[in-house]
């Protein structure tokens, strides 16, 4: 069985996201995502809209997806990789070269990122839409 892991926030869920979901499933037969802790978006700055529990649930869902585990710190993915036996590491080019290092553990997959939405375009315009009430 070939294993395919990938990485992210996966908040206010879009297209973008099951598209990315779809294609990385399409390089194995069993697809991990691995989603960031609320503890760990605290470290970035950032704040998801759902809890990790609702993000966890909501990707359970999805039929691409075959596991769902929590990422607390940057520096695990090399632990994930070799504790889970992956094959494949994906994520999307806008991320191109900075995990280059899991080479020496599994192949790495930089796939093109659904043009025209991301969260942060979502978030962008409710906030503008909140202001003009």
């Amino acid at each position: 069985m070939r294993k395919v892991i990938t990485y992210g926030t996966y908040d206010l869920l879009h297209v973008g996201h099951i598209n990315l979901l779809k294609r990385a499933k399409e390089f194995g037969d069993y697809l991990i995502v691995v989603v960031s802790s609320d503890e760990f978006n605290a470290i970035k700055g950032k704040k998801a809209f759902y809890s990790f529990e609702d993000r966890k649930t909501i990707l359970e869902a999805i039929k691409y997806v075959d596991e769902v585990l929590p990422e607390y710190n940057w520096e695990q993915k090399i632990d994930d990789v070799v504790n889970n036996q992956v094959d494949v590491f994906v994520m999307g080019d806008d991320w191109k070269g900075k995990f280059d290092f899991l080479k020496d553990y599994c192949e790495v997959v930089y796939l093109p990122r659904t043009e025209g939405i991301s969260t942060t375009q979502i978030k962008a315009e409710l906030a503008e839409k909140k202001e003009h009430k």
